[in-house]
């Protein structure tokens, strides 16, 4: 069963102030789609600003792939806020486009239709689109385009001096590294509850799969949807963001220098299968190198430890200077309930469940117990709503009801609501209320709510629906945060910061790339 987090959960109900100040960001990508459901071939939009110096709206894979970044904040309703600016400010500016709504994307007739992210002709702008490139032929270009939501979250240090008795951030930042590494384990572990609730993509496209290979027994609409009965989030299956070239890379997450030294074997471990594909070919780049590894963040999983980097350094020499400063959620859908892919109770529920996986105990974790949380995972993923699903716990052997794990979960959860609510009324109770019965109900979950709509409607059918709707109200509502100014002047800005990166280049982008990326 769960740990037994009682004696952790007394200790904060007596110290309620230790989590005054969680920060949070929140990173959306939406793809561009047409007015009949087809992706955009346009590129990114001049109003929206130079893409890769944009601090708030950019792009992720592909050209049409919008991503929207808000700013670290403590406020809850004030990130909302300004996710839905981004949005508003992007409908009025996107023509007779509209944002598309789903982690799976929208009809996409060949892939050579997908267009990859430009950045300019700097040294990082190049390198970022060879980057695409290489992933483009490693996985197909396809794969690229499923959407998702990142959820960056930290807890405030003097959760950290109470929790660890240290002075501060600088000398104590060993120990809470192996904090925020101990939240990772539990969020390995117990994580699953997150497609379970959240999963929003039960159903796929059959374009999706036109050419790809795949033993899952879909069923198939009149309308061209595939989906399976009790799936959850086929973002989050093979179909999506996993590589089977990396299951045995053996990274794990005991502490901080044994996850670096795991990431960076990788960056440097050559694949026979991508030195096949050659890096390059009649005079243009294929792809980095031709490890199993380009660079680090090609490295996928549902949870990230990260820093923020200073200007030329890696994600993992960012760690070794600082520490973890906070951890990347990655395994949310897209909500599509909601009009920027994600709601307050969402926020609130991960807010509950990354404080309680920071309490928990978390013994070490061998590569063989973290296999067998990945199959817990996947049975969610592809059949989570199944009734009577068993949820393997430590190595596997012992099996409980995934029914009673959640409502056990939850109990705990309930507890670390009541002290977020000390000061701010009863919203995190109210999220856990909501929520809870979920287990009790699969039908209340958001992928057993989208599936029938999915099915009757076609994946397209119900995206353009959601996306016409989403659409009009955007342009409807007034901005609550920024303002037209504001846009322009980081608009113009981006620009000239493009504008400025081009022309200090001096270094030629073969000996770029040999520094970079080991090419």
């Amino acid at each position: 069963m769960i740990p037994d987090v009682s004696k952790a959960l007394s200790w904060l109900e007596a110290n309620p102030t230790v989590l005054n100040g969680i920060c949070r960001g929140i990173e959306r990508e939406t793809l561009r789609v047409t007015p009949d459901g087809h992706l955009a071939m346009t590129g990114h939009p001049e109003p929206l600003g130079a893409s890769l110096t944009h601090k708030w709206i950019t792009t992720d894979f592909a050209e049409s792939l919008l991503e929207f970044i808000t700013p670290v904040d403590s406020d809850i309703e004030r990130t909302v806020a300004f996710l839905k600016d981004l949005h508003r400010y992007t409908a009025q500016n996107l023509g007779n486009e509209k944002m598309w709504p789903l982690s799976m994307p929208c009809f996409i007739d060949k892939e050579e239709n997908i267009t990859l992210a430009q950045y300019g002709t700097s040294n990082v702008g190049r390198f970022k689109t060879l980057y695409r490139e290489g992933l483009k032929n490693r996985y197909g270009a396809l794969m690229q385009t499923i959407s998702g939501v990142h959820y960056n979250f930290s807890l405030p240090i003097s959760f950290w001096q109470a929790w660890l008795g240290i002075k501060d951030a600088e000398s104590g930042k060993e120990q809470i590294s192996d904090g925020y590494f101990r939240l990772i384990r539990n969020y390995y572990r117990f994580g699953w509850v997150i497609p379970y609730l959240f999963g929003a993509s039960p159903a796929i496209c059959s374009s999706f799969l036109r050419g790809r290979e795949t033993a899952l027994p879909f069923e198939e609409t009149e309308k061209g949807t595939c989906y399976l009965p009790y799936a959850t989030s086929l973002r989050m299956s093979d179909l999506g963001y996993t590589n089977k070239s990396q299951s045995d890379l053996n990274i794990t997450f005991n502490n901080l220098h044994s996850y670096v030294e795991g990431l960076k074997k990788a960056i440097h471990k050559p694949s026979t299968e991508f030195a096949a594909l050659g890096s390059k070919k009649d005079g243009k780049y294929l792809q980095l190198n031709t490890n199993v590894l380009q660079i680090e963040n090609e490295l996928y999983a549902p949870i990230r430890p990260k820093r923020v980097t200073q200007e030329s350094e890696s994600p993992s020499d960012a760690l070794l200077r600082g520490g973890v400063e906070y951890i990347e959620v990655r395994s949310l859908d897209i909500n599509p309930f909601s009009a920027i892919g994600v709601n307050e109770i969402q926020i609130r529920f991960l807010d509950l469940f990354l404080i309680w996986c920071a309490l928990a105990d978390a013994p070490e974790m061998s590569s063989k117990e973290l296999d067998c949380c990945r199959k817990n995972w996947n049975k969610v993923i592809l059949e989570g709503r199944k009734p009577g699903l068993n949820i393997g716990i430590g190595y596997g052997i012992e099996q409980q009801p995934l029914k009673t794990v959640g409502q056990e979960l939850f109990k705990d959860l309930e507890r670390v609501a009541e002290v977020l609510d000390t000061c701010s009324g009863t919203q995190y109770q109210s999220a856990c209320k909501e929520l809870v019965g979920m287990f009790e109900d699969p039908s209340l979950t958001f992928s057993a709510r989208v599936l029938g709509n999915m099915k009757a409607q076609g994946i397209v059918g119900f995206g353009l629906e959601l996306a016409t709707k989403y659409h009009r109200e955007l342009l409807e509502e007034p901005y609550s945060i920024l303002s037209e100014e504001c846009f322009s002047v980081e608009r113009h800005a981006s620009i000239e910061r493009q504008k400025s990166s081009e022309q200090q280049d001096s270094m030629d982008f073969e000996d770029y790339l040999k520094l970079h990326a080991g090419y």
